[in-house]
């Protein structure tokens, strides 16, 4: 089996799991290769003998990979999705991170979870993803994708920007917030629940849209279908503001038409069969644990 490993800079917290995952991975006889900066900061700042084992490197994925294992939290996941793209490598994510709502696999059960894969013992989870266009003459973005959620903001200023919306060409409002949030269902738990947005189920068709600190209380999150096509065009006392893709930035001047849709590919993560949404959120939002309910 071809595998890619993708992390962060490495650090001590994820010391013992990366070697558990090394000596497994060995053991099977896998064929791995660690992304390149994050084989290097293994090198450079661990005892972790990688050249020995006979590993090796990636800068770009292919189709020939059948597995990627993502060593950190959520975003490190975000991050690794921008390698695999359009190629339908299933992702797994090990939690050396916080909350955890993509990286499932916990620190102390990295080997079980990984006997279970590769016995394939797992199930597919596909998870849409959303595309910007940027009209004008403006740049867009490199990767035009994101899997949690599309965000424009304020910039350089305290005061809110109005954002002109539309749905299919129909005029829904201008919210005069501090920004607005197009999140997926993958991304309900994340910016968007942290503003007010609902959970969304990971296979709803749907979409959130959820405003930052509207001015307006009677602005409310709305779900939309995910076949809709939102425009958005931002205007403000500043002259220019913040558009996001997950943890990519960037600065645009106001008025610039942004066209987000959902993409045309998806996402495929790995769950082992005893791992369910519904038991996530019960142990990552604590649902269940008044006695009360």
């Amino acid at each position: 089996m071809k595998i890619a490993v993708y992390g962060p800079l490495y650090n001590e917290r994820s010391k013992s799991t990366i070697k558990i995952l090394i000596d497994y991975l060995k053991s099977k006889k896998a064929n791995v290769l660690f992304e390149r900066t994050f084989y290097e900061s293994i090198v450079t700042n661990s005892s972790i003998d990688l050249i020995s084992h006979g590993f090796n490197t990636f800068k770009v994925l292919d189709a020939s990979y059948e597995l990627l294992i993502s060593v950190g939290g959520d975003g490190t996941i975000l991050r690794a999705i921008t390698y695999v793209k359009d190629l339908n490598i299933p992702i797994v994510g090990i939690n050396t991170g916080r909350l955890g709502f993509l990286a499932t696999i916990p620190m102390n059960k990295v080997e079980t979870a990984l006997s279970e894969i590769f016995e394939g013992n797992y199930r597919i989870s596909k998870r849409s993803l959303l595309a910007i266009n940027i009209d004008g003459n403006e740049p867009g973005f490199d990767l035009n994708f994101a899997l949690n959620e599309i965000s424009v903001s304020r910039k350089n200023t305290t005061s809110m920007i109005s954002i002109e919306t539309w749905l299919d060409d129909e005029y829904l409002a201008s919210y005069w917030a501090d920004g607005l949030i197009v999140s997926t269902p993958t991304g309900s738990t994340g910016y968007s629940l942290s503003c007010g947005g609902p959970v969304i189920m990971p296979e709803s068709d749907s979409l959130v849209l959820t405003p930052i600190a509207p001015h307006n209380l009677n602005a409310r999150p709305i779900i939309i279908s995910s076949d809709k096509v939102i425009k958005l065009k931002v205007t403000g006392r500043e002259e220019k503001h913040l558009v996001s893709l997950d943890s990519r930035i960037k600065t645009l001047p106001n008025n610039t038409t942004i066209t987000i849709s959902k993409a045309s590919f998806q996402v495929q993560m790995i769950e082992l069969k005893d791992e369910r949404f519904i038991k996530t959120l019960r142990k990552k939002l604590l649902w269940g644990a008044d006695q009360r309910n």
